[in-house]
């Protein structure tokens, strides 16, 4: 039975250029701070316990509150939930730059997380419903994972650039004017969707998924200066498991779930949300560990340190636009298992770091290579994620794959943070020494470089396991009806 061809959005691909401007917006805010982070603490008088609340008041409550986002967007409108995001987002973002104090600016961060659960699954999804061919949609990922992929990295240059030449308040100010441009372009360029059908609310179903996600990343914080067998470690990380659990019960028993359980039961989505969190796990925390190196053990600038990640944004926007030429002649599922393999040796490369090694000659093949690896990574965990999931549950499908990656960048910068003190200190103990030296945090580094590598051995081997999507299948999709929720 022939079917007529989808009808094309004339306005897509400036509908696309809005779009990656709010999702540039969105993953370099995650990592603008970092390099920032010192002078924000030395002005403000943040202890060193606490100036952790910079970077997880942020993540947690955008992990948290992606679901409810995502059907928010679904539900009253992926535009116009993409507006209010983008505004929502830059005033949160003026609110952190004039802060005053501590609580001020962990409010904000906490504010413009909130927004961004918002804004983010709206952007995912809005591509999804406004590229229905696939090699359209396939290009249209390879920008949006190009973004995700390199945002983070870009978002180091910029803070060090604000950072030395302006203030650390830049780096959240920067993103009013950002905001407002998106706005004005969005009005015009993007096209309104919408589910159909069932539109209530699963409140039961928010509160538990997000109060326990945060207990859960909360405890694995503790354990950096509780331990691992500490009682608050231990009661927060079971609190928030026991309160995950009891949100599956929910979602199973739900007329109107947040996540509905066939989202995750497609053997394709599940294994691509499966390995996203993974890679989350294992690459967020080799930002932080080499921004430290970078500063602490070879005494680099913040805006030298910055400047030093170029390379891995650059290598990311190379691979995802050879992925996204890729993903319709060869399918998903080994593009990507060739990009598990470069991600894990330029990741194991890491491990013969010293106090000596050079930039050129040690860290830049290993940012070159992890880089090519992780465009030709993202571009089909955007794809497969929202592979025919229908009009209907688009946006909180972009909200489990989103979700998935904060998640498990909170969880690894956490595990991994901890993994790298505790072999630090065992450096300076054994070596009878008084405070850290280059050699011991280096011990630390390379200890958590080394778990890098390992988690993302854990993801590839889950994605070649359970994707087994061909480039049949994608063009499939292509079928009007197969956007129909």
């Amino acid at each position: 039975m022939s079917q007529s061809a989808p009808v094309l959005d004339p306005m897509r691909w400036r509908a696309l250029c809005v779009i990656a401007i709010a999702q540039l917006m969105v993953v370099l805010d995650a990592s603008i701070v970092n390099i920032a982070l010192p002078s924000m603490q030395t002005d403000l008088g943040i202890s060193d316990a606490d100036r952790q609340w910079v970077l997880t008041a942020y993540t947690l409550t955008f992990g948290g509150l992606l679901l409810l986002g995502g059907r928010i967007a679904d539900f009253q409108g992926r535009k116009r939930m993409f507006v209010v995001g983008l505004i929502g987002f830059a005033a949160a973002s003026l609110l952190g730059g004039v802060a005053q104090n501590s609580a001020m600016l962990f409010s904000a961060r906490a504010l413009q997380g909130a927004f961004a659960a918002l804004l983010a699954p709206a952007a995912l999804s809005l591509i999804s419903v406004t590229f229905t061919e696939s090699k359209e949609r396939a290009r249209a990922f390879g920008v949006f994972g190009a973004i995700s992929g390199g945002g983070a990295a870009i978002g180091l240059i910029a803070g060090g650039i604000l950072t030395e030449f302006a203030s650390w308040h830049w780096t959240l100010l920067v993103n009013v004017p950002i905001a407002i441009l998106a706005v004005f372009l969005a009005i015009p360029f993007v096209k309104e969707s919408r589910a159909t059908g069932d539109t209530k609310y699963d409140i039961p179903g928010a509160i538990t998924a997000t109060a326990g996600l945060v207990s859960l990343v909360y405890g694995i914080t503790q354990a950096e200066s509780q331990g691992w067998n500490g009682t608050s470690t231990l009661t927060f990380m079971g609190l928030g498991v026991l309160l995950l659990i009891v949100f599956l019960v929910i979602e199973s028993r739900s007329s109107h779930p947040l996540l509905p359980l066939r989202i995750l039961e497609n053997r394709n989505r599940g294994g691509a949300y499966l390995a996203s969190f993974f890679v989350g796990v294992g690459l967020f925390a080799m930002f932080l560990f080499l921004t430290y190196f970078f500063q602490a053990v070879m005494g680099y600038t913040p805006l030298t340190s910055g400047l030093l990640f170029l390379p891995f944004s650059a290598g990311i926007v190379v691979s995802a636009g050879v992925a996204s030429q890729l993903l319709p002649r060869f399918g998903p599922r080994w593009v990507t298992a060739s990009g598990f393999v470069l991600a894990i040796v330029g990741m194991t490369l890491l491990l013969r770091l010293s106090p000596t090694s050079s930039y050129a000659g040690d860290i830049l093949p290993s940012l070159i290579v992890m880089s090519f690896g992780m465009g030709l990574i993202f571009v089909p965990l955007s794809a497969v994620s929202l592979f025919a999931v229908g009009n209907h549950d688009a946006g909180v499908a972009s909200a489990v794959l989103n979700t998935s990656q904060q998640i498990g960048g909170s969880i690894g910068v956490a595990f991994l943070n901890t993994i790298a003190a505790s072999a630090t200190t065992a450096y300076i103990v054994s070596n009878g020494l008084s405070q850290p030296t280059p050699d011991a945090l280096v011990a630390g580094f390379t200890r958590g470089f080394l778990w890098g590598a390992i988690i993302l051995a854990v993801a590839g081997t889950i994605w070649v396991v359970l994707v087994n999507m061909t480039k049949k299948d994608m063009a499939a999709n292509d079928s009007p009806m197969a956007h129909v929720g």
